[in-house]
């Protein structure tokens, strides 16, 4: 039998988890940001013509269960956090989304936003999430991709390499947008789509830039973060570099959205190779005024 090997260990989930608890307390600060991104996500349960009654919320910092509760979809919503978890006034409990506590086929709706970009196992954490919806169950998720704070990645680097012998890891590392659709594949998803969304935050100083990451809980969590304190210029020349001639700054927040399907029965599939009743060649003669079939053009 051929062994799989370990994920990485690229976060520290102990880490993660106090800066969520530390979060709890001011994440409202960055409310109208979470809210915008899960009314982009929650859109999409309007192309369809299914009707959820049972949805687990996956990290969603007391923002998107209620948003689900609205559209009149019983919810429960999770997070790694116990005080995080505690901002939900419905159903909600402390969980590890690397270890999903759910039953099989519990939930017809599994919605992740912005809480899957910070772990170890994203694959194993699909195929456990994939486990948890019933057939024919949707899964929608918003993870911050490869792009994400670039301008803030590059000003960082460039800053303590001019400062000092190096550069250590000053922001988490995101996935890349082509690898959404192949992941929810893998993890054994039906009809999945992984699509990005742009979003340009404008600062009216560059502290408050650094002010949000914190309210939000998404400070640097990397098991190779320097545990040094930074050259003291550090931050004001990175951010000096960045700021734009008002005084203001500007941050990209690159969105992969995915959807899949845990897979049913009912679902539309494609078609066995070479089981086609028409040949290419036979469709372009069938083409009137073709240029095949129209030797003087």
């Amino acid at each position: 039998m051929q062994q799989q090997s370990a994920p990485t260990l690229v976060f520290d989930r102990t880490t993660i988890r106090l800066h969520r608890t530390r979060a709890a307390a001011t994440v409202t600060h960055v409310a109208p940001i979470l809210q915008d991104i899960a009314n982009r996500l929650l859109d999409r349960l309007d192309d369809t013509t299914h009707r959820f009654t049972r949805a687990l919320d996956i990290g969603g910092r007391g923002i998107t269960a209620p948003m689900l509760r609205a559209r009149g979809i019983w919810t429960v919503a999770t997070d790694l956090s116990p005080a995080m978890a505690a901002r939900n006034d419905g159903p909600a409990l402390a969980a590890d989304e690397e270890c999903l506590p759910f039953a099989p086929a519990s939930f017809d709706l599994v919605v992740a936003n912005l809480s899957l970009h910070v772990i170890n196992d994203l694959p194993g954490a699909l195929i456990q999430i994939r486990r948890a919806l019933r057939p024919d169950g949707l899964f929608l998720a918003s993870l911050p991709a490869l792009g994400t704070l670039a301008e803030l990645r590059l000003a960082l680097t460039e800053a303590e390499a001019a400062l000092s012998t190096g550069a250590a890891p000053r922001v988490s590392p995101f996935p890349d947008l082509r690898d959404g659709a192949a992941l929810l594949q893998r993890a054994g998803f039906a009809l999945p789509v992984a699509d990005a969304e742009d979003i340009t935050l404008r600062y009216a100083t560059p502290a408050n830039l650094l002010a949000d990451l914190r309210h939000a809980g998404e400070t640097n969590a990397t098991r190779l973060r320097s545990r040094c304190p930074p050259p003291r210029l550090l931050f004001p020349t990175a951010l000096a570099s960045m700021t734009n001639p008002d005084g203001s700054l500007s941050a990209t927040l690159r969105l992969a959205m995915l959807t899949g399907w845990a897979p049913a029965a009912s679902q539309p599939k494609p078609l066995r190779p070479g089981s086609a009743q028409t040949s290419l060649a036979a469709a372009l003669r069938e083409q009137p005024g073709d240029i095949v079939n129209n030797p003087e053009r």
